[in-house]
């Protein structure tokens, strides 16, 4: 039995892809592990109508009951929202014989999402931002700089989580051959904030541009993926310097307390949201949103190619 036999796709994505129709994948840890109730449902809908809005069907992917699925209904995407704490994986690439064999939930990540979206023949993923190197901690590099080595998907996001370090997390990707696109932007995006100060491969100004890019990687048989990158929206950006000082004070709090691993990510998000007296999650639905948005155009731009 080949793996894409072994993937539960929805019937409604099996027919578009079948059909060279475009398709979205979706990640699920947002669901369970990046944003409070209701706020997590309401945002993982929202970013799949806007998918549908720009013209491309949306799959949501997580692993349910070890069922690696791919187009989650309002049914599934509510049941893990409301999930006790603990009972749900956050899946990775080496969750995923874990939580498949031994018949677990699964929220997939980034690079969860991207193996899965690979195995399914999706090409184009909308996330909020990627994970990366930690500050002060160069040796925790997230699994999915590596997975961008070595999966052939387009990624769209608003760049790594500033809380990140940003420009180690570039040095990877480079490393691991991944061209960073900035979509209608010169600079990496800040995740928060608009822009950076650290440039990126290549600027594209439409869909079609991106959408050649992506196809010209399929001619040559590249096997590694691309990064899309767009600023969160500026009526909701937060001001470069009230961003950091957030963070900063996040992530020394986290240290004092000895959070580390993949509690750190979610701690330090919630700390600067508080700090920020929400206006770092407002910015964070805007830029899932969005990014959804543009990258359901990028796929239907791939699909016409």
């Amino acid at each position: 039995m080949s793996a894409r036999q072994e993937l539960h796709i929805r019937a409604d994505i099996q027919a578009a892809l079948d059909a060279g129709q475009p398709v979205v994948a979706l990640e699920s840890t947002l669901i369970t592990h990046g944003l409070p109730q209701p706020l997590n449902v309401e945002t993982a809908l929202g970013m799949e109508a806007a998918v549908r809005d720009a013209g491309a069907m949306p799959a949501t992917i997580a692993v349910l009951g070890g069922d690696i699925t791919i187009g989650l209904t309002r049914e599934q995407i509510e049941m893990l929202a409301g999930a006790a704490a603990g009972t749900v994986r956050k899946c990775s690439r080496r969750d995923l014989p874990i939580v498949t064999a031994l018949r677990q939930h699964g929220a997939t990540t980034v690079a969860g999402t991207m193996i899965i979206a690979a195995l399914a023949g999706i090409d184009v993923f909308a996330t909020g931002g990627i994970g990366g190197v930690h500050r002060g901690n160069p040796q925790d590099v997230s699994a999915d700089l590596i997975e961008f080595g070595r999966t052939p998907v387009a990624v769209v996001s608003s760049g790594a989580k500033s809380i990140l370090d940003l420009p180690l997390t570039l040095e990877v990707l480079e490393t691991q051959g991944v061209p960073v696109l900035g979509y209608r932007t010169d600079a990496l995006p800040a995740f928060y904030s608009e822009r950076s100060d650290l440039p990126i491969d290549q600027r594209v100004d439409s869909p079609q541009q991106a959408a050649a890019i992506i196809h010209a990687g399929r001619q040559l048989g590249a096997q590694h993926g691309i990064l899309i990158v767009t600023p969160v929206p500026g009526d909701v950006a937060l001001d470069a310097t009230v961003a950091e000082s957030a963070i900063v004070q996040a992530t020394d709090e986290a240290h004092a307390a000895g959070i580390s691993g993949n509690a750190i990510t979610p701690f330090v998000l919630r700390r600067v949201s508080e700090l920020t007296d929400g206006k770092s999650m407002t910015a964070n639905i805007a830029l899932l949103l969005n990014n959804a948005r543009i990258a359901g155009e990028i796929a239907l731009a791939l699909s016409r190619v």
